[in-house]
């Protein structure tokens, strides 16, 4: 069988080993030869001195990846037995968190369920840029921006599995683009219509009606997030020194790994004695709220009262909005 070299005159000589230039467009090439096979290569590039750069450059990437390329099975590699390489990297890596780890899991699993075919079985070798723009056409239209990123980021990383281990030489989803987030605007209740919020929470006439108030007003007035606020016990509430111990979930600590200190300001000091008043008899390592949750608490008070709906994590944008509103600078409030 003849070459693609000698078969299509197009292609013109530069006097340089493995380079070659198209007559037509006038862009340089990179050819090589891989186990009796031709391997082509766009250099981008219509300037001499540029495509000798990333000749080098190719080749030298080439050579380290025809070194591990050794066998062929290895060759054959499955999109899927990338995907538990990687998987398993996620799971070495003692810096992430276990729920980082899990929506991780979600995203490929998005992934291989969104993919026209069956992905896990298909060999890296034959997966192209037209596939990869063809799946993120079509899933763009269904997720939302942020999973539509990181898909495509689990994607790409698991692609990188491959081109690190010599199997294919360049990631076919290298040109796929992240989608533009935009900012939820976010409607707040004033003071006022907050007071009456937690007014219509505690005569929700249901078992956890005031339990519920009181973890949406304590998460209000110390900007906890919800699983913090959930690991908060009575010893982590120190009064004389007017601070909250943030510690996190006992596995997983904060959203950031630290244990921070929350000041307590006259609204939460008033709800902590309140609640401790209301329960002398708990120990120290007893959990301060209740509920775990009060979404559906939060949702029914807020048509009641005619605002916006909110939710936990928009209880911590009011606290700082208060914050800031009060005068604390923001670095502070950060």
């Amino acid at each position: 069988m003849k070459s693609r070299f000698a078969s299509q005159k197009r292609w013109k000589s530069t006097g340089k080993h493995n380079l070659v230039r198209h007559g037509k467009s006038g862009r340089y090439y990179a050819r090589v030869f891989t186990g009796g096979k031709e391997l082509w290569k766009s250099l981008r590039t219509s300037h001499l001195s540029i495509a000798q750069a990333r000749l080098v450059e190719f080749q030298k990437e080439h050579r380290e990846r025809t070194s591990h390329a050794t066998t062929d099975a290895h060759v054959k590699m499955t999109f899927g037995q990338a995907a538990v390489i990687h998987v398993q990297d996620l799971d070495d890596n003692p810096a992430l968190k276990q729920s980082t780890r899990n929506y991780w899991r979600q995203c490929l699993a998005a992934l291989v369920k969104t993919w026209p075919g069956n992905l896990n079985e298909t060999q890296l070798r034959k997966i192209v840029p037209g596939d990869c723009k063809k799946w993120a056409s079509g899933y763009r239209k269904t997720a939302s921006p942020t999973r539509y990123n990181n898909t495509i980021a689990i994607l790409k990383h698991i692609l990188h599995v491959a081109t690190k281990s010599g199997v294919i030489y360049s990631s076919p989803a290298a040109g796929l683009q992240r989608t533009a987030v935009r900012c939820k605007a976010i409607s707040l209740p004033s003071l006022e219509k907050f007071n009456a919020l937690i007014t219509e929470m505690r005569s929700g006439h249901g078992r956890d009606s005031n339990n519920c108030a009181d973890f949406a007003l304590g998460l209000a007035v110390t900007g906890m997030r919800k699983g913090e606020a959930n690991e908060v016990e009575w010893h982590d509430v120190e009064f004389e020194i007017g601070e909250i111990v943030v510690r996190g979930d006992a596995q997983t600590g904060t959203k950031n790994w630290e244990v921070r200190r929350v000041p307590i300001v006259p609204d939460a000091r008033a709800l902590f004695q309140r609640i401790r008043s209301e329960r002398p008899d708990d120990a120290i390592y007893a959990k301060v709220f209740r509920v775990r949750e009060c979404q559906k608490s939060l949702d029914r008070a807020c048509k009641a009262v005619g605002i916006s709906r909110i939710t936990h994590h928009n209880l911590r944008h009011l606290f700082a909005t208060r914050c800031i509103e009060s005068g604390v600078d923001i670095p502070t409030v950060s």
